[in-house]
Parts: C-alpha cells; structure tokens; sequence
C-alpha cells in the first residue's frame, strides 16, 4: 500500500508535451512513467491519441498528456490532430515545449513556440530532448537557441534514453503543479482502455520496416477482446489493420505473407508482457480508400471531429 503524504503538502494535476513530430515526447513520456504507455517509432507523426502517462511520487502525481506532434495539416485527420493537441494545451496546469538537442531550431518550432505563446494562463517549459545524442556545446548552444524564440517558464535539458535529468525534469513539472491529493490510484500508470493500448501496440509493430510513406495510412481497431473458453490463460484479441490502397496492402503482408506473420508475432509478444497472459491474436487488414481525408471512415476509426 503506497503511503501518500496529506493533501496540504501533496500535489498533483496534469501536464502535457508538444512539439513537432518526432522530437521524443513519447520516448520522454515512457520514460518519466517508467513503463512503456505510448508506442514511439523513428517515424514521424506516430502518435495520434492523447495518452495519459501517471507519475507516481511520495509528495506528487503527475498525469502526463502525450499528444500528436503539431504540424501543419495535409489531410483532415492531420487537422484534427492538431485541433486535439490545441484543445488540449487549455486543460493541463503545465506545458512542456520538446525540441531535441541535435536539430536546429526551425519553422515548426517556432509555429508551435506562437500557438504556445497565445495560451496565457498556463506555464510553458522548454524541454531540450535528446541530449545524448548531443554534445555539451550544442546542448550550451541549444538551450540559449531555445531561450530566444519565447519566455519560458524553465529551460531543461533531458535525456529519455540514458534517464539524465529526468528527476529535474519531474521536479520542475511538480512544482507548476497545485495542492491536491492524488487524481488516480498509486499503481495505476495509465487510463488508457486496453483495447486502445492493444491497438496501438499492433500499430507500432506494424510501422517497424515499413516505406516512409505508408505509417500515415495504417489505423488499427481491435474489433474483440475476450477469453477464450474453458480457458483462463488465454485471450482471443480480433484486430483490423486499414490501409489506403491496394499497393499498401501488398507492403503490409509481404511476400507469402511474411511481413503480416511478423508484425502479429512481435504486437503478440508486446501484448501479452503488457496484459501479462497469453494471447492468441487474430490479425485481418483491409483497404479503407483515402481514410485519412473522409470523414465517415475517420469516425469509425476512432477519429472524432
């Protein structure tokens, strides 16, 4: 039983990580949790829901909102992306603005940097991720980089992989953090459903190989969860892939279905040490035409407006 210290001292309340794609929020999410809660790929634009990470300390408890990376959008789902990162920045008590150490600062940033500087009320940090796969003069360069683009709050350099400066981190988010017992129970890492996490697991295992182009177009439903009968060891999961075309179906399944065998093995494997049972998983695909631009199949998808 976690021991939690009383409400007068004790804080907790939410905070969120933007930034453009591909700069670590998930990894730093992950990280900060200390368990794996958001799927993170090299490819960019991979988060498409905003996942709720707990952190749980003695005097504090963080509920970290890790959103899709802002951009400008392409496709009607790239705008309602965007409009779920936007609405979002107006319900959480602290912001984290993620730029990664060994990139200079360009025009998305400093598009994501002026829609930060519109939210009044609520304080920005800027986050320089990644700073092990930079040097101590590019990080002295970066953090006086990010310093010039906005006023932020705090400026803190991190890593998500070597864990350095994650306890700053945590302490600075805490303390933009108001008095309150803890939202959640001690345990409890995430409120994502696990058909959600299911889904996003298969869809991380799916965007492993695959051409530059074709993560945007894969979405995952788990149509099924349930146990298998006169069996308590196991559950049947029955899953849907969608893609755009035809030609992406091809990509997907691989040669003799090669490529489908091994995305179902490794979303299994990631699956199961996530519901801690075995699971034996039933994966279809099947072509939804342009579902990124029509919005029908966005809602059915899971994509409201």
């Amino acid at each position: 039983m976690q021991s939690v210290t009383s409400p007068d001292s004790h804080r907790a309340g939410f905070a969120c990580f933007v930034g453009r794609p591909n700069v670590g929020k998930s990894t730093l999410m992950n990280a900060l949790v200390g368990t794996k809660v958001a799927i993170t790929s090299s490819k960019p634009q991979t988060t498409r829901r905003a996942i709720r990470g707990i952190v749980h300390r003695p005097d504090a408890q963080i509920v970290i909102v890790d959103t899709p990376g802002l951009h400008r959008p392409r496709t009607l789902l790239g705008e309602r992306l965007d409009s779920l990162v936007l609405s979002t920045l107006t319900e959480v008590d602290v912001i984290g603005f993620c730029v990664p150490a060994n990139e200079p600062i360009g025009k998305g940033d400093r598009f994501i940097a002026a829609k930060l500087a519109a939210v009044k009320k609520t304080p920005v940090i800027a986050v320089v991720t990644k700073c092990d796969l930079a040097s101590k003069e590019q990080i002295a360069k970066q953090l006086l980089a990010v310093s010039e683009i906005a006023e932020f709050a705090d400026v803190v350099p991190v890593s998500a992989q070597s864990g350095e400066q994650l306890d700053v981190l945590s302490d600075v988010l805490v303390r933009h953090l108001p008095e309150s017992p803890p939202l959640y129970e001690g345990g409890q890492l995430t409120d994502e459903p696990e058909q959600v996490l299911v889904g996003e697991l298969i869809r991380e295992a799916a965007l492993e190989g695959v051409r530059d182009e074709l993560p945007h177009s894969i979405a995952v439903v788990v149509d099924e969860m349930l146990p298998r009968e006169d069996r308590d060891d196991l559950l049947d999961i029955y899953a849907h892939m969608f893609v755009e075309r035809p030609s992406q179906k091809a990509i997907v399944i691989g040669h003799k279905g090669e490529r489908l065998r091994d995305v179902g093995t490794r979303a299994r494997q990631q699956i199961e040490a996530l519901l801690g049972t075995r699971v034996y998983l039933d994966l279809r695909i099947s072509v939804a035409k342009d579902w990124q631009r029509d919005p029908k199949q966005l809602r059915r998808l899971g994509f409201y407006d």
